[in-house]
């Protein structure tokens, strides 16, 4: 009695430390199911957890362009090959999209079975749509602008740099 009572006590505390995460964190089974989906997971995308739980993860709450990258690491956490930093599009209750970095690590059970995977993510949608605003900016500017990457390859040609050159985007990227 008192080993369940202690570890129930435990299990009740983690869940609560889920839920109330300053990060989204889910949860699928070996399944693909959802199973876990704490209350920044809620906030982020406008689904509750009522909402989540026992449905596909990757088929409902994943952009078309990224199911398969999606479902790979996925399957890979469930091998055992956990996953981190890895960026995706989740599909939110009223349709848009956030993009989410997310940290894949296998779930096992008390003796040592693969049972799932959990994530946990950052919401990076507004870096996202920054770095976007400043490649439409600088492709804008009036002014040839051009970087080098530390290798010496160029990583940024904007439209000033063709007209001024006649060389495009296309023939320079990731030359010297």
């Amino acid at each position: 009695g008192q080993d369940i009572t202690a570890r129930m006590a435990q299990e009740q505390e983690y869940a609560r430390l889920i839920d109330t995460a300053n990060a989204p964190i889910f949860g699928i089974d070996s399944n693909g199911l959802v199973n876990v989906w704490n209350r920044n997971a809620s906030n982020l995308t406008g689904f509750s957890s009522e909402d989540v739980m026992g449905r596909h993860l990757v088929n409902e709450f994943i952009t078309d362009d990224y199911k398969e990258r999606v479902q790979a690491v996925f399957r890979n956490a469930l091998n055992g090959v956990e996953t981190a930093n890895f960026e995706f599009p989740l599909v939110t209750k009223p349709g848009t999209r956030v993009e989410v970095l997310l940290n894949a690590t296998t779930r096992r059970d008390e003796k040592n079975r693969v049972i799932g995977v959990v994530g946990i993510g950052q919401d990076i949608t507004a870096r996202i749509n920054q770095e976007q605003e400043y490649a439409r900016l600088i492709d804008a500017a009036n002014a040839p602008i051009f970087g080098i990457g530390v290798h010496g390859r160029v990583n940024v040609w904007n439209k000033s740099a063709t007209n001024l050159t006649g060389f495009t985007s296309e023939d320079v990227m990731g030359r010297h």
